[in-house]
């Protein structure tokens, strides 16, 4: 009986801080980050402000929360099965998607990337997401060449940061204002440079 309890309290933990990087999020995406105040997510979340800063110490570490929790939707576009080729194929397809369906997922984003210069804690935030990003492209295109999918003469490191500055010229386009068009030429046109579209098709 005392297990239960004691997992019925760490879910109970979890809902509520989910509700907080919940609310945080909702914040960011409708007012910014100048938006974004501790008392606000707090009351949003139905819990006093000693609770927020229980679970979150600093405005820094509900950011990152925020970030983390962001990535979880970016993780489902990445799959772990398959040829490097269609990995790579699932993850931009899916990334397409996102881009069209949660337009809010990249509002918060957008606004993150563009605070990022001016200031240090949300680079490094950032650059905390985007390393493994990179990473893990270099790492699946490195693959998809040496299984012949891909041109030999592709640098899989420079390839792969091209794509991301691509799909991030996406994120800030659509923030200010979605264009579905836009998302799919570009993604189309990622795929056809690699060779990961068939010849045949437009």
């Amino acid at each position: 009986m005392g297990h239960d309890n004691a997992l019925t309290g760490e879910d109970h933990k979890m809902q509520r801080r989910q509700a907080l990087t919940e609310a945080a999020f909702r914040r960011i995406a409708e007012s910014g980050l100048e938006g974004l105040r501790t008392r606000d997510v707090a009351a949003d979340a139905g819990v006093n402000i000693a609770t927020l800063h229980y679970y979150f110490p600093t405005k820094e570490s509900l950011i990152r929360g925020v970030v983390a929790s962001a990535l979880l939707r970016f993780r489902e576009s990445m799959p772990n099965e398959g040829s490097a080729a269609e990995q790579l194929r699932w993850h931009l397809s899916a990334l397409r998607q996102l881009l069209k369906e949660e337009t809010d997922l990249f509002v918060v984003l957008g606004e993150l990337s563009l605070r990022a210069p001016r200031d240090p804690v949300i680079a490094q935030i950032m650059k905390d997401t985007d390393d493994p990003w990179h990473r893990k492209m270099a790492e699946l295109l490195r693959r998809a060449i040496a299984e012949g999918c891909l041109d030999p003469e592709l640098n899989p490191d420079d390839t792969a940061a091209l794509m991301i500055v691509a799909i991030k010229g996406i994120i800030f386009s659509t923030v200010a204002a979605l264009r579905p068009m836009r998302v799919d030429q570009t993604f189309d046109q990622l795929e056809r440079w690699l060779g990961l579209r068939p010849r045949h098709e437009p």
